[in-house]
């Protein structure tokens, strides 16, 4: 049996397009979820999942509809060869049901893992570098080194209450605790 899988992120959205390509790529049965990707959880995945006997075939309109990661992609994807299924991509032409087509998946994802690692290093090695050249990442300090002095003169010496002290320098209760 030939199943489809489809998923929309969000209401607004339509399965409208995916459901159509499923059934002209001869889905018997369509299984759709409303919910994000990054959700491990989906319903309508898990019952399809649950359905699979040896020789069925798991079609996607895209891959990124079955998983959004490519961890997860490959843990889906075994889940569906443990039940001696096969899984289709349609707009990248996988077919896992030939071993031409398992070949061709797995070096799509050999390739997808060695893209996402080169992405990593590139903005490691970006981040050293801006670093050497003495730049800082991320949200620049609330109080400079002379307000944080005053922060704990006030403290200290007059004994002013955290809330006071933060409502003073406009910058939270937190942010007074750390100095």
């Amino acid at each position: 049996m030939i199943f489809g899988y489809a998923r929309i992120s969000t209401s607004d959205q339509t399965l409208d397009g995916q459901t159509d390509a499923l059934t002209t790529a001869g889905a018997e049965r369509i299984f759709a979820d409303t919910i994000s990707g990054t959700k491990r959880e989906r319903p309508e995945l898990a019952q399809l999942l649950g359905q699979l006997r040896n020789g069925d075939v798991v079609t996607v309109t895209k891959y990124d509809r079955l998983a959004r990661s490519l961890h997860d992609l490959l843990d889906i994807v075994k889940a569906i060869e443990e039940r001696e299924a096969g899984f289709r991509s349609l707009a990248e032409d996988i077919d896992t049901t030939t071993p031409a087509g398992r070949l061709i998946f797995h070096v799509f994802a050999s390739i997808a893992q060695f893209e996402r690692e080169r992405i990593s290093e590139r903005t490691k090695e970006g981040l050293q570098a801006a670093r050497k050249r003495g730049r800082v990442g991320g949200r620049p300090p609330a109080l400079t080194a002379d307000q944080k002095a005053e922060v704990k003169r006030m403290r200290d010496n007059e004994s002013r209450s955290i809330a006071a002290i933060a409502l003073l320098f406009k910058v939270s209760e937190t942010t007074v605790r750390r100095v």
